[in-house]
């Protein structure tokens, strides 16, 4: 072949190849360091090890770049700044920026895990109704999340005036990792959260369970609407590679659990005690399907303790077309 008949060859089979070709897509993904995110700590994992799941899904072009966050609030600003395009989150957070955005922000695509959502209680407290908890202490993990959502909603049914500046209990918004020396020290007086956060109080400091929401939505999969409107081809791909790990992870908890751990090793710098583990692994129902009557209630108790207008129509929130 003459080096000009090569250069003819070339120039056409430049010609022809999407300009996309050349260039990796990149698509940015959050999650937290919770069992209840374990599609993300999974996903997370993999790509670290050069097999990862979505990659394999999405093509050659595209490249993961995965983020961590405490809480639901912290991933939603990312959402807003445009540092992230999907995010593993509570569904409250979501709904506090649907809202924020008047709807023209993001949408719900995929369900992720229900339960492993609890109110533990200082071993040495005998707090056994929303009536004792007057003058109490109580931490959530950031305001506004999810859980802080589930704690005020709770309060609020049991007869206490819960506003966001105070009432007749104290909500103190504290990071997971900090939830298990403060009440240690008798700081806070319980804690509702997720787990394994649940299961370490439980078995490090013999905190008492009072609270278990086994039904309640706890993580969801969430897309910005910029997105969803520039590459919906990419986001059917995200959800349905979301749908095949979530039934894989049911299929196959030992290897799952194992993927689970040296995630969180790699972002916690500890390793989770195996009897945590299985303890938190149990309470936790991982679904990638979304029961609208469940995110229904979120909406309504978001709602009832102030975090959300009762006028705004959150019909459009999940997206259903995946």
């Amino acid at each position: 072949m003459t080096r000009a008949l090569l250069s003819v060859l070339t120039a056409v089979l430049v010609a022809c190849t999407p300009a996309w070709a050349a260039d990796k897509k990149i698509v940015k993904i959050g999650h937290f360091p919770n069992l209840t995110h374990a599609q993300g700590l999974i996903a997370h994992q993999l790509t670290r090890q050069g097999k990862g799941w979505f990659e394999e899904r999405l093509g050659p072009n595209v490249e993961i770049q995965w983020f961590t966050y405490n809480a639901g609030p912290s991933a939603m600003e990312a959402f807003f700044t445009g540092a992230l395009d999907f995010t593993y989150v509570g569904p409250n957070p979501v709904l506090n920026a649907f809202a924020k955005s008047k709807g023209r922000k993001v949408r719900v695509i995929a369900g992720a895990a229900s339960g492993g959502s609890l109110l533990m209680v200082r071993k040495d407290l005998d707090l056994k109704t929303a009536a004792d908890f007057r003058g109490k202490k109580l931490a959530t993990p950031q305001l506004g999340n999810t859980q802080d959502i589930a704690a005020r909603a709770w309060l609020i049914k049991g007869g206490l005036k819960i506003t966001q500046q105070g009432g007749d209990a104290f909500l103190i918004p504290t990071a997971n990792p900090d939830q298990l020396d403060l009440l240690k020290r008798g700081e806070i007086d319980a804690v509702w959260t997720v787990e394994p956060w649940a299961s370490k109080l439980e078995v490090e400091t013999g905190a008492k369970m009072l609270v278990e929401d086994r039904v309640g939505l706890t993580t969801v999969l969430a897309a910005t609407t910029d997105v969803i409107e520039k590459d919906p081809a990419l986001v059917k791909k995200i959800a349905s590679a979301n749908a095949e790990l979530t039934a894989w992870i049911k299929s196959h908890p030992a290897e799952a659990k194992a993927l689970v751990q040296a995630e969180l090793k790699e972002e916690t710098t500890k390793a989770l005690d195996a009897g945590i583990l299985d303890k938190a692994w149990a309470r936790i129902q991982f679904d990638s399907q979304i029961d609208r009557a469940v995110l229904n209630s979120a909406v309504a108790d978001a709602q009832t303790t102030g975090f959300l207008p009762a006028d705004l129509n959150f019909d459009n929130l999940l997206s259903t077309q995946w």
